[in-house]
């Protein structure tokens, strides 16, 4: 092993920015001259899998697809926005079915007329119309409209996001491989294919086995020791008295940070987990708004957040959410929800608008095929560029959307 990273060396290079003098560009105010939003319309889309990924398989272990519901959000000029909703059962709650009846049911019919650029109204009248239950309501299926609202206004002004927020983005963010092997015998041939397309860092899927997960680790750390080793439970350890086990022996074989050890209602594992101190503890899943963000802060329950603007409910939030991380000189390291096309878009330029170096789990382009994009985002040597067009800063291809389209069920 030629190096190891260590908790300082992690936290500092992830709060290196906190430092930095940031603009925050104030949204533009509503007026009466801004072309108001005249239609809302929703198409169910199903992505092929690549590969095994453990949130999209059958009951036999079979892939079952990346279903998805894009967006398409047409002001009074005619001009439009994408976006899409990304809802993976087996993670939270949201459906395909559901953000579908959410949007067409229940939201078009409060937007409509409304002034795209005033987003926080936008969100406010989305969250009087489903409202929360322990944090924000629907935050996937609110996310699909903030992408399209982001992308609609980007392109009226005819400026990319990064721009729009005041913003210098980088050119290309890192990428992370991820592993989600059944046995330790696909392990070694999992890291070589990742290897194969230019990548060099890996994040794997842990818990609740610990005896696989060690062994896991130190298989990656042997093949890659150069490499940034990210783990993440997904909430998996069943007890607090398991991930404080877990913490330290991952430390112990190169594991630079834990994520969603414990479920997010568990206050006082995480509290318990952020006093050993054995790795950077990230919470995900429960972290919707920021005042959640603030709240958990304020408890001493994390180190940082794994941001997914999905998870979210959009832009708008993960903006707010990475500004506050910032400012407390906090990590948050750059993931996602297995995003494919206008949401993989938006989360790329979120994340280069704000100069993330580290590597980003990313993984739709590695677990998903097909797209609805005139030109297809696509890895180059364990990279993806940022987009710099008006907007999300992609094409939709019409044609592409409909030949993946699906019918859902009856509701």
């Amino acid at each position: 092993m030629k190096h190891r990273y260590s908790r300082r060396e992690f936290l500092s290079v992830a709060s290196a920015t906190a430092a930095a003098t940031f603009w925050i560009s104030k949204a533009m105010p509503a007026t009466a001259d801004h072309p108001v939003i005249q239609s809302i319309e929703t198409f169910p889309v199903m992505y092929p899998m690549a590969g095994r990924f453990k949130f999209f398989e059958g009951p036999e272990g079979s892939p079952t697809g990346r279903g998805t519901i894009v967006v398409k959000l047409t002001a009074e000029d005619g001009t439009v926005g994408w976006g899409q909703s990304v809802p993976i059962p087996k993670w939270t709650y949201e459906t395909m079915e559901s953000v579908k009846t959410t949007i067409d049911r229940y939201l078009t019919p409060v937007l409509i007329g409304r002034d795209p650029f005033d987003l926080a109204g936008v969100h406010s009248t989305m969250d009087t119309a489903i409202a929360p239950g322990f944090t924000a309501g629907a935050p996937l299926t609110k996310a699909g409209i903030d992408f399209a609202l982001h992308d609609l206004c980007g392109r009226l002004t005819g400026q990319s996001l990064p721009a729009r927020w005041g913003r210098q983005p980088r050119s290309n963010l890192l990428l992370s491989w991820t592993l989600n092997p059944t046995s330790l015998d696909d392990v070694e041939p999992l890291i070589q294919q990742g290897w194969d397309l230019g990548y060099r860092h890996f994040n794997v899927k842990v818990a609740p086995d610990l005896k696989f997960d060690l062994e896991l680790c130190r298989m990656v750390k042997r093949a890659v020791p150069d490499g940034f080793l990210w783990a993440d439970a997904n909430g998996g350890y069943r007890t607090t008295s398991d991930a404080l086990e877990a913490a330290p022996r991952l430390a112990d074989v190169g594991v630079a940070v834990l994520e969603a050890p414990l479920r997010p209602n568990r206050i006082s594992g995480y509290q318990a987990l952020k006093q050993q101190g054995a790795l950077p503890i990230l919470m995900d899943e429960g972290v919707i708004r920021p005042g959640d963000l603030m709240e958990f802060m304020k408890l001493n329950m994390l180190d940082g957040v794994a941001m997914k603007p999905a998870r979210c409910g959009g832009l708008s939030s993960a903006r707010r959410q990475i500004e506050i991380l910032l400012d407390a000189g906090m990590m948050w390291l750059g993931s996602g929800l297995t995003d494919p096309d206008l949401s993989l878009a938006a989360t790329l330029a979120l994340y280069g608008a704000y100069d993330y170096s580290l590597p980003a789990a990313l993984n739709g382009p590695q677990f998903l095929r097909g797209s609805i994009l005139k030109q297809p985002i696509t890895p180059e040597a364990g990279m993806l560029a940022v987009p710099t067009e008006p907007g999300l800063g992609v094409e939709v291809d019409e044609a592409s959307l409909a030949s993946m389209q699906i019918e859902l069920g009856r509701i």
